[in-house]
């Protein structure tokens, strides 16, 4: 059950349309495992996922004209433009569909040093799956 939600969250960070919310709140209501274990591994998976993208935003120029790429130009130019905008700090917001996946890819095409990339998509990854666990706690 926990590598379940280690992949599901791992894959729901790539560029990939997943999610894994849903299975962190039923392993949450299913109580068989403590809530900071859980919390632990989700977010590790998701730190990792987003590690990809910005490991693939690092390498981005060799494969941005390959017909796999799942990211469109105009898409990555928004989140470019986002990025430099912003900074760093728009990875705070990583932990938000539709934007954050970009966002991270952005980070490594514009560099961002990796410790500070993991310290900042760290803290939004975490900060999200509490307070989901925090409010998913609150119903029981």
């Amino acid at each position: 059950m926990l590598t379940g939600l280690f992949f599901s969250a791992f894959l729901a960070a790539t560029l990939l349309p997943l999610q894994s919310e849903a299975i962190l709140v039923a392993l949450l209501l299913g109580g068989a495992h403590a809530t900071w274990l859980l919390l632990v591994v989700a977010t590790a998976g998701n730190v990792l996922g987003s590690l990809v993208n910005w490991l693939l935003g690092r390498s981005l120029e060799r494969y941005r004209q390959r017909r796999w790429f799942p990211v469109s130009e105009a898409r990555l130019q928004q989140a470019q433009r986002w990025y430099a905008r912003n900074g760093c700090w728009s990875l705070l917001l990583s932990w938000m569909p539709l934007i954050g996946d970009p966002l991270t890819l952005a980070a490594g095409v514009m560099r961002e040093p990796l410790w500070r990339f993991l310290l900042l998509v760290g803290l939004a990854k975490v900060g999200r799956y509490a307070v989901l666990a925090g409010a998913t706690l609150a119903w029981l």
